[in-house]
């Protein structure tokens, strides 16, 4: 007797409406992610006596500056202009290096796979000169294939991938930047 109730549901769910199974489903997924501990990153939180933060580097034209600006404004920072004058917060990007390494070669010695690495050496110091963030250096990679018979395609990727580390090493950065100025807040209170 309890099994056809049982069956008479799942029928009934057949036969409901593909919004409601949608709706369903989402919130079984929801479910299933707070259960397993899953939960979004907060927000980049800055110490609010930082001020303006200029971002420094030594390319004037460097994208991961531009992109660490907008990223921080983002974040609610008042990101100040190259000719602001004062004292300043820095995010100073002391070094940036691309390099592009063969991983294995063929058997005519040409290189087939290659690694793409990126590092970038970068500090936040305060507008009393104190570090926020010591020196540090951030190092990505990641491995591309390019078979030397064919190049279609293999400068497009290293492209691609180029793109895809900038925006990692953005990433990076401010969670590095959001980790130190975490701690100086918990031990402030």
């Amino acid at each position: 007797m309890r099994g056809t109730g049982l069956l008479a549901r799942v029928a009934a769910l057949r036969q409901t409406s593909p919004m409601i199974r949608t709706c369903l489903l989402a919130a079984l997924l929801a479910l299933g992610l707070t259960g397993c501990g899953f939960h979004l990153r907060e927000a980049l939180q800055l110490p609010e006596d930082l001020g303006q933060v200029r971002v420094t580097a030594r390319d004037p034209y460097s994208a991961l500056a531009l992109s660490l600006e907008r990223s921080l404004g983002h974040a609610g920072v008042q990101v100040a202009g190259k000719d602001t004058p004062g004292r300043l917060a820095v995010l100073a990007i002391r070094s940036e290096r691309w390099a592009s390494l063969p991983l294995s070669i063929d058997q005519f010695g040409r290189a087939q796979e290659y690694t793409l690495r990126y590092a970038v050496v970068f500090a936040l110091i305060d507008a009393n000169g104190d570090e926020i963030v010591p020196q540090q250096a951030v190092e990505l990679s990641r491995d591309y294939i390019s078979v030397p018979t064919d190049q279609t395609g293999t400068d497009t990727e290293a492209e691609l991938l180029g793109r895809e580390l900038q925006r990692e090493m953005n990433a990076a950065i401010l969670r590095r930047i959001d980790a130190a100025t975490r701690e100086r807040r918990q031990a402030a209170q």
